[in-house]
């Protein structure tokens, strides 16, 4: 056998994927050339060191990348894929566990049309176990790098490749269910489905990881996803920008998802709070619009009677998100310069354009000013500057210790039957002081919380929320030291029921009745050209609150929709 010249390329042969021409070089693995596309020896003049190639994939170095690597994984030949990528151990590992844990067949992988460096391609396999054979299908897609260390080009591993939902730790596995299947009812007994409403499919799945157990079902086999446990020491929900906010309460592990069910166990069954006709109100209402979250719940118990969000499959932000809700949060504002006697809704109350503290220049939305004004109009106007000008004569923990022990918020300790976070009102000083009293700052909540202040302002006491009742599991329910002063809490139902029909929610509240009360609300967001629009409020004995995301001012994005919800319950 006569040695490969100098320059001479390694033997490939052509392989047929998915209606394409994959080349796939022999032996142990991808030689330089099938990664850089360079087809040279790589040397650099006069036997200098290689020169390290820089800058982004080139079309072929990503076709040929993208499609060696699911060659070699419809193949069966982990290592090659591995290889292909910029972090052989986990892909090894998560391509390993597809066959042998998932019990997945040998995938027929099919490309789709490459946008970048990004191939999407679908997936068709056959899962196998408890006697049965079921077929799987889904899409997913990879992105082929450079890696910086040596220029070679790979596939960027990330555990998603294998399947869309999979993340760092989480593993596909195939057999008996750790937890027998649940079927949740309604308040009324009936059953409620993930296909029926598409928004309680993140809630089904916590119910059934907290109470399968206990329900009295039994397991069948399923192909499943198993979540990583939470890193003791992580906080709990964080998100991006454009999602759900900062960080929030400790870290709960996210509940297992069944993908594919091979063998039916039997449901026990756990009974909610949920209102049947509430949850399809909710549902229609924020598949209407882009980001929305919204929640309604009974003042007089804390019984949650519906929860939805526009991206039902996503983030469960109604619940668990963690965002700044700019004015809705005057409504604990209020109620702290009431408690102080540092203003009276009848009183003359400043709200100036501008007014600044610690350092920063507050103002009010298109730089209004109420001059001589009272704190009801100030209030009902969604004056920023009154609260600022307060600023002054409060401490530190002032807003904290109310948002606490009169409303709940950041105690960390709400159980509502599934994850969720109880909100957040940290202590600060100077600006991030003054900014906390209108929504801003380092202040975070979301829906759940935000109708749960709308129910207090109206009862002047703290009912924790919850979606299935405490006898259930024998839990407790969270508490606050003390309800709001009654002379106080008279006040703010009042500024509440008075911008509700004269303030910055008429509009949105119009024919709804006596008994009411709302607040707006919008918080602006770095990196978003538009605000998240808040609004929370109740009817009679039913309070809601919802945030658009991006959708501007609450009175016109969030408003409409928690007013239909009310005007239906």
């Amino acid at each position: 056998m006569g040695k490969r010249r100098r320059g001479e390329r390694p033997s490939a042969r052509p392989v047929l994927l998915g209606g394409t021409i994959a080349v796939v070089v022999a032996g142990a693995g991808l030689t330089a050339w099938a990664l850089s596309g360079d087809g040279g020896s790589g040397g650099a003049a006069g036997g200098g060191k290689p020169e390290i190639p820089k800058g982004p994939p080139s079309a072929v170095e990503v076709s040929r990348t993208a499609e060696g690597f699911l060659t070699a994984w419809r193949g069966g030949d982990v290592e090659a894929a591995a290889a292909l990528t910029d972090d052989a151990s986990a892909a090894r590992a998560a391509l390993t566990g597809f066959r042998k844990d998932a019990k997945a067949g040998a995938p027929v992988l099919t490309p789709g049309t490459k946008a970048g460096a990004t191939l999407p391609f679908t997936v068709r396999t056959t899962v196998t176990g408890g006697g049965n054979s079921e077929p799987l299908s889904y899409g997913s897609e990879l992105t082929v790098v450079r890696r910086a260390s040596d220029g070679k080009v790979l596939v960027g591993w990330k555990p998603s490749v294998v399947h869309p939902e999979l993340k760092a730790g989480d593993r596909l596995v195939t057999g008996d269910a750790g937890t027998p299947p649940i079927k949740a009812l309604d308040r009324t007994g009936g059953e409620l489905t993930a296909k029926k409403y598409p928004s309680l499919v993140g809630v089904l799945d916590a119910l059934r990881e907290r109470y399968g157990d206990k329900a009295g079902g039994k397991p069948g086999v399923e192909l499943r996803i198993v979540r990583a446990a939470p890193d003791k020491d992580a906080k709990g929900p964080k998100d991006a920008a454009d999602a759900t906010g900062t960080a929030g309460s400790k870290a709960e592990k996210v509940p297992d998802k069944t993908l594919l069910t091979l063998a039916e166990g039997t449901p026990g069954t756990v009974r909610t709070t949920i209102d049947a006709g509430a949850q399809s109100a909710a549902e229609k209402e924020t598949a209407k619009r882009k980001q929305a979250s919204v929640v309604l719940l009974k003042p007089s118990s804390g019984e949650i009677l519906a929860v939805a969000n526009s991206r039902p499959e996503g983030f469960n932000t109604a619940f668990q998100g963690s965002l700044a809700p700019g004015s809705t949060m005057k409504i604990v504002s209020a109620a702290l310069l009431l408690e102080k006697d540092l203003a009276k809704s009848d009183k003359k109350h400043p709200c100036p354009k501008y007014s600044s503290y610690g350092g920063w220049k507050f103002q009010n939305l298109e730089k209004f000013q109420i001059k001589n004004g009272t704190f009801r109009a100030s209030f009902a106007s969604s004056c920023n500057t009154a609260f600022i000008t307060q600023s002054k004569k409060l401490k530190d923990d002032d807003l904290t210790k109310l948002a606490q022990d009169v409303f709940g918020l950041g105690r960390d300790n709400w159980s509502i039957g599934v994850p969720s976070f109880d909100g957040s009102v940290p202590v600060q000083q100077d600006a991030s002081k003054a900014a906390s009293l209108i929504g801003q700052g380092g202040v975070r909540a979301n829906p759940l919380n935000m109708a749960s202040v709308a129910a207090t302002a109206k009862t002047g006491t703290f009912k924790q929320p919850y979606l299935v009742a405490p006898d259930v599991d024998d839990r407790t329910l969270a508490r606050t030291p003390r309800a709001m002063d009654g002379d106080a809490q008279r006040q703010l139902r009042d500024l509440l029921q008075y911008t509700a029909t004269s303030g910055s929610a008429a509009e949105a509240m119009a024919g709804l009745g006596a008994d009411i009360g709302a607040k707006t609300g919008s918080a602006e967001v770095d990196g978003q050209k538009k605000p998240n629009g808040w609004f929370t409020a109740w009817r009679g004995d039913v309070a809601a609150a919802a945030v658009v995301q991006e959708g501007g001012r609450g009175g016109k994005s969030a408003g409409p929709l928690v007013a239909k919800l009310l005007k239906s319950s």
